[in-house]
């Protein structure tokens, strides 16, 4: 198949494909006398793949290190596991960021009623007041 019926199969654009192949996330492919790439279901499986790591945040890298590790099926799991392990440990410090950053807005909203001009916005004087350690 071409690549546009990958990229239809698949949901990811042409470009997307052309990069992951320049990044070594799916194998070349060979070219028709026209010169056009051709794709078998093996590479609609390798992109389902690294779109999945990709929506799982998995980095370039990552993914390339876990494509390397399907080529050896008898290895133990183990940096997986760790990587897997990393992630889990960043969502969770990501989620405590977030959690502060809203506790940290619904201070702003609350300081501030809709009832007031702009020179009474108490959201942009708390915004104007300088903090230590807050650039």
């Amino acid at each position: 198949m071409k690549i546009g019926k990958l990229a239809e199969l698949t949901g990811c654009s042409v470009q997307t494909i052309r990069y992951y192949e320049k990044e070594r996330l799916l194998a070349s492919y060979d070219r028709s006398e026209g010169n056009f790439r051709l794709y078998d279901q093996s590479a609609v499986e390798q992109l389902l793949f690294v779109k999945h790591c990709r929506c799982l945040d998995l980095t370039l890298a990552e993914i390339r290190q876990l494509v390397e590790l399907k080529r050896s099926p008898s290895i133990q799991c183990d940096d997986i596991n760790r990587m897997v392990e990393r992630h889990i440990h960043q969502v969770e410090q990501r989620m405590q960021e977030l959690k502060n950053l809203r506790q940290q807005l619904k201070s702003l909203h609350d300081s501030c009623s809709s009832n007031r001009t702009i020179e009474q916005c108490g959201i942009l004087q708390n915004l104007s007041v300088t903090r230590p350690g807050v650039p």
